[in-house]
């Protein structure tokens, strides 16, 4: 208890990112570093919302993060926990991050290279569009749901059935494994050059320039992935 009392006696200014993936950061790295153990119930939203001098909407999402990615959860009446000091390794509809990381370059990256052949006029304006406002985005929850987004307008793009249902079918995840990398490593403006680069190679008809800009694009999330893992 001494530990949780000297935790939110502290006050933290939020400057970095925007304020809910910096509410985030200190709350993760306070339950990595033991300052807040397992089983320890957190503040609650005025408390913390009053701790970081933001509102409670902002603590909130926050919050949201944290469940969802395993490190806390929320019981009805009870209050919010601390039940992880790592990732939920189970990242949505019963899959890891290996899984992920070992299922997505075969998928993804002829999948690309056949949206570069094959993608029309229309899909090629939709995932301009999404690069577009991905830039812009500054909500975490928003960047998330259209980086899953851009991923699946590419297998969509790319003609071929079952590329488009397996990326349909690991959306969930992949949103979630996104949410991760953002929130530790901070990677949303990385990840948007990238996504560009792939974009432009669509446009242009490069099969393998497509494939390489995704193999990259994937290559720097697994990098991202194995080190939060090893932290």
């Amino acid at each position: 208890m001494q530990d949780l009392d000297s935790w939110l006696s502290a006050k933290n200014e939020i400057s970095r990112r925007n304020a809910a993936e910096a509410v985030f950061e200190d709350v993760r790295t306070a339950i990595v570093d033991r300052k807040l153990a397992l089983g320890t119930r957190l503040p609650s939203e005025v408390q913390l919302a009053e701790r970081y001098g933001i509102s409670r909407a902002i603590v909130r999402e926050a919050l949201r993060s944290l469940q969802t990615l395993g490190f806390t959860q929320t019981r009805t009446g009870r209050g919010t926990f601390v039940v992880s000091e790592s990732p939920a390794r189970q990242l949505g509809g019963g899959y890891s991050a290996r899984d992920l990381m070992e299922a997505r370059p075969c998928i993804e990256i002829p999948a690309a290279g056949w949206a570069a052949l094959r993608r029309s006029s229309e899909q090629l304006a939709s995932l301009t569009s999404l690069c577009d406002r991905m830039d812009e985005e500054e909500d975490v929850q928003a960047w998330v749901r259209m980086d899953a987004e851009f991923h699946g307008e590419i297998a969509e793009a790319s003609g071929n059935a079952i590329f488009r249902k397996v990326v349909a079918d690991v959306r969930g995840a992949l949103a979630t494994q996104s949410e991760l990398v953002e929130h530790v490593r901070g990677r949303r403006k990385a990840s948007n050059a990238e996504h560009r680069r792939i974009l432009e190679a669509i446009a242009a008809g490069s099969e393998g320039h497509a494939r390489a800009a995704m193999a990259e694009h994937l290559l720097e999330v697994k990098r991202s992935i194995i080190g939060i893992a090893s932290e």
